[in-house]
């Protein structure tokens, strides 16, 4: 007896995985920035900071209502807020009033890359009108409204990639030693003459 041969069923194509859903994107009105918490001083500091800054402006600046006075205590028409860029860069400068919880402390710095050892000198010299001399350290310093900042040549983060390298150690020894960065003394340590 002759088998019928069965025709078999065009095989299915497997269900390609569906792709996760993302969360929709929604549009930002402006990138993330800081927001600075000051006692009283938010657009003295701000006007500080975009004099320094060769692309600082002032965008905007509000001013304390009536309301909530029980809560913020400030009076009517005082500076609340400084809307301020540096460099492109957003921030707002709060007078939030004197909390000591709310104080500026080295476990938030900004950072300012720079190109040569020209601009270091020039942000160094200027961001540290006033400030602290004993925050000076590897780099970093406290201005004069307590905010840290880290002046540091672009780049530097090369040098220390590889810490097991003699050339890394050199070059972070000689930083460890230092207040506002050489660039010149660091790269030579880092070529080892």
């Amino acid at each position: 007896m002759a088998t019928k041969k069965r025709k078999q069923a065009p095989a299915r194509k497997k269900a390609a995985a569906r792709p996760a859903k993302k969360a929709p994107v929604r549009a930002t009105v402006q990138p993330i920035g800081p927001c600075l918490w000051f006692d009283s001083e938010a657009e003295e500091a701000a006007k500080f900071y975009v004099s320094i800054f060769r692309k600082g402006r002032i965008k905007q600046v509000s001013h304390y209502p009536n309301q909530g006075q029980d809560v913020h205590h400030k009076p009517a028409g005082s500076v609340m807020v400084v809307d301020f860029e540096l460099n492109g860069t957003p921030f707002q400068a709060l007078n939030g009033g004197p909390m000591p919880q709310f104080k500026f402390n080295e476990g938030v710095s900004l950072v300012v890359t720079c190109a040569d050892q020209k601009e270091i000198d020039y942000y160094w010299e200027k961001l540290n009108e006033g400030g602290d001399p004993r925050a000076q350290a590897c780099g970093w310093l406290k201005d004069k409204f307590g905010l840290s900042w880290q002046i540091v040549p672009a780049g530097m983060t090369r040098m220390y990639k590889d810490y097991k390298s003699p050339k890394t150690e050199r070059a972070f020894a000689a930083m460890m030693k230092m207040k506002k960065l050489d660039i010149a003394t660091i790269e030579k340590a880092y070529a080892g003459k």
